[in-house]
């Protein structure tokens, strides 16, 4: 049995000479050696598994990997520190910005017991100025701490410390500030105290009030003043102050804000 190969010639190719250029040359089939099936199957298999095997992990590849690895951990590395460095200049906000408000006082609860600043730490602090003659504001905004109280103490606890604390000292006894307080919420506390300790702890809080120095205790007169409720944080440092338009959602919210960012701060609630 012979092989046959076929050589092809086309600048002579017409069709008058095509059957004496399309030629048939025998070829011995001992030039054409015959590799067995074996040997074959062996070598495809073989060189399957070593390209499989380094075609994964190259040196290229490797390179790569290695390049990428590098690149992430100094991305991730900036990002961390890009966030650390935004979270410090929030803190430094918040401690810049922060108005001062607040101080040194000493005044008596209507319970006849001495309360002083240091008496706001270690709770977060609502505190409110009004007087128990007001008509309407006072009584609307002692609820409204009631309220938020309520709301609030179902997720944090007794953390809170509501504070009343009298612009009318004339008329706002120690007995009259606990009969007063009785219709709200029971752990608000009342303050009050002498005219000169009055004015400079509304003074320390940026409140404004109208009483004279010399008000008749029996006197009917109504009382201006300022209306805010100050947030103060368990340091004893304002926070932030809720004027009459705040509703207690509004509060709520920003009060758990406040807790949330204190938290992270510090470490504790309070």
């Amino acid at each position: 049995m012979s092989r046959f190969i076929f050589s092809f010639q086309p600048k002579s190719l017409t069709a008058r000479n095509a059957r004496h250029t399309l030629a048939i040359h025998p070829v011995p089939a001992r030039s054409l050696p015959r590799r067995r099936y074996s040997e074959i199957r062996q070598t495809s298999s073989t060189g399957a598994r070593d390209r499989a095997t380094v075609g994964v992990f190259t040196p290229k590849a490797a390179a790569l990997f290695v390049v990428t690895g590098i690149g992430l951990f100094y991305y991730f590395q900036y990002e961390k520190q890009k966030l650390l460095e935004q979270r410090q200049k929030e803190l430094e906000s918040r401690s810049v910005g922060r108005a001062h408000v607040g101080g040194p006082f000493t005044l008596t609860t209507h319970e006849n017991t001495p309360f002083s600043e240091k008496d706001l730490l270690g709770k977060w602090n609502l505190v409110y100025f009004g007087f128990t003659n007001c008509p309407d504001i006072c009584p609307a905004e002692l609820d409204k701490i009631g309220a938020v109280l309520t709301s609030l103490e179902k997720d944090h606890g007794t953390v809170f410390q509501p504070v009343f604390i009298s612009v009318d000292p004339a008329r706002d006894s120690v007995d009259q500030m606990k009969r007063y307080l009785a219709d709200f919420h029971p752990r608000i506390i009342g303050l009050t105290g002498d005219y000169g300790t009055v004015k400079s702890t509304c003074k320390a809080y940026r409140v404004y009030f109208s009483t004279p120095p010399d008000a008749d205790p029996r006197g009917d007169y109504l009382v201006d003043h300022s209306i805010y409720v100050y947030l103060m944080d368990p340091k004893g440092q304002f926070v932030e102050a809720f004027g009459q338009s705040s509703t207690p959602e509004e509060v709520v919210e920003r009060v758990r804000k406040e807790m949330a960012a204190y938290e992270q701060e510090n470490g504790r609630k309070v």
